[in-house]
């Protein structure tokens, strides 16, 4: 099986998915589909300037290294131009965006390296720095954010047994850059319906919200909504208050829903379909016959 998953812009808060509707699917704006056996995830975006951009990991299942490319929009939401946004040795994948005063950061996924590097636009959205190592950790789908006079972060890390899909971990700091600490109840909470982090915190009202992963049936499943009851250095409580499914956003992608991100306004999503076509299986041996070359 190959997983191939759809972007979508969603031109209205997050906070809608808490209606009793939840978002408008009829408003969806598609991003341009990708080709045979490649495929877009991960969205997160922001309005800078008069464009509205979005980052997202973008594989191709023959290379099965994720690049993080982003596609720009003006505000009729016509793509105006896209590209290659980062590009590493390693792999990387949910390319969250942070704004801290002037500057505009990105948190990608990029466990390979074995730490979580922070960057820094040169020139948004095309020319990205390390700006800090925030850990020294193979984290996962990391997710930082400002709230109530701290700087959070929540995240899975790599590990055995599918740990990145069952253990959801906390860390907090003064300052964006760090120094980062973990939380003294990590992990803070446990089993595959509602660990791994699948989007953007959000506030309704008072409320925080945080969309997780539902890994119950398959990674990616859909998204268990958690709304959070506690969140200090001490303590962590939350509770599933949503479930969002795949079915009816896109035709034939309904077997995930794995990312809920805030674009100020707008809101992101990314559903799957799964390829089971004989070609897979050539796909696979075109992967494993490069890599035998490379190491002759």
């Amino acid at each position: 099986m190959a997983d191939i998953w759809q972007v979508g812009i969603v031109p209205v808060p997050i906070q809608d998915v808490l209606a009793a509707d939840g978002l408008d699917r009829r408003r969806v704006i598609w991003l341009p589909p990708q080709g045979s056996f490649r495929f877009i995830a991960d969205p997160f975006g922001l309005l800078h300037g008069d464009r509205f951009t979005v980052l997202v990991e973008a594989y191709d299942h023959r290379v099965k290294r994720g690049e993080i490319h982003y596609y720009s929009y003006d505000r009729d939401w016509t793509l105006r131009e896209r590209g290659i946004a980062l590009k590493e040795p390693f792999h990387l994948s949910y390319p969250q965006l942070i704004r801290s005063g002037e500057d505009i950061f990105m948190l990608p996924e990029a466990y390979q390296s074995g730490r979580l590097t922070l960057y820094r636009a040169v020139d948004f959205p095309t020319r990205w720095e390390p700006a800090a190592v925030l850990l020294e950790e193979p984290a996962v789908d990391s997710t930082v954010f400002h709230h109530r006079q701290r700087w959070w972060m929540f995240h899975a890390l790599f590990g055995p047994d599918g740990r990145d899909t069952r253990e959801l971990h906390v860390a907090f700091a003064d300052s964006l850059t760090g120094p980062w600490h973990k939380h003294k109840q990590n992990p803070v909470r446990t089993g595959h319906a509602s660990s791994r982090p699948a989007g953007s915190p959000f506030l309704d009202g008072d409320k925080l919200y945080f969309p997780t992963q539902d890994c119950t049936t398959g990674y990616g499943s859909a998204i268990n909504l958690l709304g959070i009851d506690r969140l200090t250095p001490e303590e962590f409580s939350a509770d599933i208050v949503r479930r969002l499914s795949p079915e009816g956003w896109h035709d034939g992608f309904d077997q995930g829903f794995h990312t809920l991100s805030d674009g100020g306004g707008v809101t992101l999503i990314d559903v799957k379909r799964i390829d089971r076509s004989p070609m897979r299986h050539l796909i696979k041996l075109q992967h494993w016959l490069r890599r035998q070359a490379r190491r002759v």
